[in-house]
C-alpha cells in the first residue's frame, strides 16, 4: 500500500525527491573534496620535516646584526637542537647555453641536504671536499633543470651554469620536493657549496638564514625558546624581535586546518541544500495528506491507530528520501571523473556515502514527522466529512 500511494503520481514523487537527490551528491562531493584536500596536503608536505625550524632577518635587505655561524654553533648548544647550518639565499640570472632565467640560488653546507630531504636523481651531492675547497659547483632542482634545458636535465650534467655571470659546473640535479616550509621553493633553485656562495656570488652582502633541526616534534617549541633566548643575547641592536622564527610543523598543521575549515563550509551550503529540499517533502506531504483525508477517515473507522497512520505517512517520507539519498550517491559517483578532469582532487570514501545517506534520511523523518502527525491527528467523523 505504502508503495503504490508512492508510485501513484511518480512526477510528484520525482520533484519531491530531487532536492534530496541534489542535497546527498553535494555532501557525497563534499567528504569526497575534503578527502582529496587532505590527501593533496599530507603529499605536499610529505617530504617536509617537520622538525624544521628557519631562523631568518625579519626584514628584506641587510640588518644591522645579521646572523652569523656562530649564531648555528651556540643554537647546536641547546639539548632541544641536534643540527644547525647557515644557509645564504640570493637572487639574479642564472644562464645555461642562451637561455637566461631570473631566478633563486642558495649556498648551503653539505650537511643541509640530508636534513632537508634534498635527495639526487641525477648526478651526485654535495660532499664536504666541494665545501672545503670552494668548488664552484652547482646542484640544480628538478623545476629549474626544466626550465633550463626545455624539459631535458639530463644534458645540464658536466655542463657550466652562470649564476650572475659567475660559471658554476652542474654537478647533479634534484629530485622535486614540493613545499619547502622555508617559504622558498627548492624545486626552482640552484644550490651552491656555502662557501663558494659566500666568496663569488654574496660577499659582503651575505645576509645568512640559518636552518635548525629540533631533536624531535615536541621539541620545536622549546628549541624556539632557546633560539630566542640566545638571539637576545649575542644580538644587543633589536636582539630577537630582528629575525623571524617559522617552524615548518606549524605551517602543516595550518595547512591541515585549511582544508578541514573548507570542508566544513561546504559541508554547511550541501545541510542548507538538505534543509531546503525537506521543505519540498513537507509540503508535498501536507498535498498528500489532504487528498487522502477519506482514506485516513476510513481506515480509522475500521480500527486502525492513531500509531499506524503516523507510521504509514512516516515510512513514505523516509522511503522517498532514502531513495532520493541513493540516486544522489549514485551521481556523486559519476560526477567524480568530471571534477578529475577540471583537476580538481577527489577521493570517494565510504563515510561521504554514509554521510549521505544518513543525512537524507534524517531529512525525510525531520521533514515528514509533522505532516504524518497531523494526518494521524485527523478526528474520523471530520476526515470522512471532507469533500
Amino acid at each position: 500500500m505504502i508503495f503504490s500511494n508512492i508510485t501513484q503520481n511518480k512526477v510528484r514523487t520525482f520533484l519531491t525527491t530531487l532536492g534530496v537527490i541534489v542535497g546527498t551528491a553535494t555532501i557525497f562531493l563534499v567528504v569526497a573534496i575534503g578527502k582529496g584536500a587532505e590527501a593533496q596536503v599530507n603529499q605536499q608536505y610529505s617530504k617536509l620535516n617537520v622538525g624544521t625550524i628557519i631562523v631568518m632577518p625579519a626584514t628584506r635587505g641587510k640588518v644591522a646584526d645579521p646572523l652569523t655561524k656562530k649564531d648555528a654553533q651556540l643554537f647546536l648548544e641547546s639539548e632541544n637542537i641536534t643540527q644547525a647550518f647557515p644557509m645564504l639565499r640570493g637572487n639574479g640570472d642564472i644562464n645555461y647555453n642562451n637561455y637566461s632565467t631570473s631566478g633563486s640560488f642558495m649556498a648551503i653546507q653539505p650537511a643541509f641536504q640530508g636534513s632537508n630531504n634534498l635527495t639526487i636523481e641525477q648526478g651526485r651531492a654535495f660532499e664536504e671536499e666541494d665545501e672545503q675547497k670552494r668548488n664552484k659547483c652547482v646542484v640544480i632542482g628538478a623545476e629549474l633543470a626544466n626550465t633550463l634545458t626545455e624539459n631535458n636535465p639530463s644534458e645540464l650534467l658536466g655542463q657550466s651554469v652562470s649564476i650572475n655571470n659567475r660559471k658554476f659546473e652542474v654537478i647533479g640535479i634534484y629530485n622535486r620536493v614540493g613545499d619547502s616550509g622555508s617559504g622558498m621553493s627548492y624545486d626552482d633553485a640552484a644550490f651552491v657549496p656555502y662557501s663558494a656562495g659566500e666568496r663569488f656570488l654574496l660577499g659582503t652582502r651575505a645576509n645568512p638564514t640559518i636552518n635548525v633541526q629540533a631533536k624531535d616534534i615536541d621539541s620545536v617549541q622549546s628549541a624556539i625558546e632557546d633560539i630566542t633566548n640566545i638571539l637576545n643575547d649575542n644580538h644587543r641592536a633589536g636582539g630577537a624581535d630582528q629575525f623571524r622564527i617559522m617552524d615548518a610543523g606549524s605551517r602543516l598543521a595550518a595547512a591541515q586546518e585549511s582544508a578541514k575549515s573548507m570542508s566544513l563550509l561546504l559541508l554547511a551550503v550541501a545541510a542548507v541544500v538538505l534543509v531546503v529540499s525537506g521543505i519540498g517533502i513537507m509540503n508535498v506531504m501536507f498535498v498528500t495528506v489532504r487528498e487522502r483525508t477519506r482514506e485516513i477517515g476510513t481506515l480509522k473507522a475500521i480500527g486502525a491507530k492513531k500509531q499506524e497512520i503516523l507510521n504509514q505517512f512516516l515510512i513514505e517520507a523516509v522511503i522517498i528520501s532514502l531513495a532520493g539519498g541513493i540516486i544522489g550517491v549514485i551521481m556523486g559517483f559519476l560526477a567524480l571523473p568530471v571534477l578529475r578532469y577540471f583537476g580538481q582532487n577527489v577521493i570517494a570514501s565510504v563515510n561521504g556515502v554514509l554521510f549521505g545517506l544518513v543525512f537524507s534520511v534524517v531529512t525525510g523523518v525531520f521533514f515528514g514527522f509533522y505532516p504524518a502527525w497531523k494526518a494521524a491527528d485527523l478526528s474520523p467523523l471530520e476526515a470522512l466529512r471532507y469533500e
